[in-house]
Parts: C-alpha cells; structure tokens; sequence
C-alpha cells in the first residue's frame, strides 16, 4: 500500500494550499484504526512529521507549523487532508503522508514552493 499525495504548488509568502493523501488502497479497518500524519523533508534534511491526527481525531503539531496548518481526515474516503495558511518560505519542502509509525511504503510525495 502506498498514499498518493497531490495538492502542492508553487505559492507566494502568506498564501494557501491544501495537500489531499489518498490510501484507498488500504482496508477500511487499518485506515481507521491508525493515526496518521503528514510529513515533509526539505532539500539535504530529514523527513520530519509536521501533523498527525489520531483515530479519534485528536490532533498534533509541531511548533513550527502550530496555529497555521489544520489536519483532518476523511474514513469514508480514507483521505488524510492538510490545510496549510500562513505560508512562508521555511515550509518549503516535499510533503509526504503515512502512517505515524511509517508503516507503509512511502510514496512520491508533493512539492511544496513557498516564494519570499
């Protein structure tokens, strides 16, 4: 099973996106019994998990993006969404989605410009 990321492009400073993760290729039952999270790694840095959100919904972030991107989830569609306001140049990256435990095969990712 792999997500398939899509969402990203090229925004200016302050500006918005909305990342969209689909694991229709997971069951049903792993989809909603994991939490999952949206990662991102920037040129010649690790990947780093920025948001995760619990079966439950319950939601965390890392400081660096508190307050300016909301996670949710969709278990009908068995989507992972990221909405991302308060754009700056720092959130530049590939966004990836998985598992929090990364228990899935990584997928290709999304690029993510934020221009000064």
């Amino acid at each position: 099973v792999r997500p398939v990321e899509s969402g990203g492009g090229l925004v200016q400073n302050g500006g918005s996106l909305r990342l969209s993760c689909k694991a229709s290729g997971a069951i049903t039952s792993f989809f909603n019994s994991n939490s999952w999270g949206w990662y991102r790694q920037a040129p010649g840095k690790q990947r780093d998990l920025v948001a995760e959100i619990t079966s439950s919904r319950t939601t965390n972030y890392a400081d660096s993006v508190k307050g300016r991107f909301t996670i949710t989830r969709d278990s009908t569609r068995k989507m992972v969404y990221l909405q991302m306001d308060s754009l700056k140049p720092e959130d530049t990256a590939v966004y990836y989605c998985n598992t929090v435990t990364g228990s899935l095969d990584w997928g290709q990712g999304t690029q993510v410009t934020v221009s000064s």
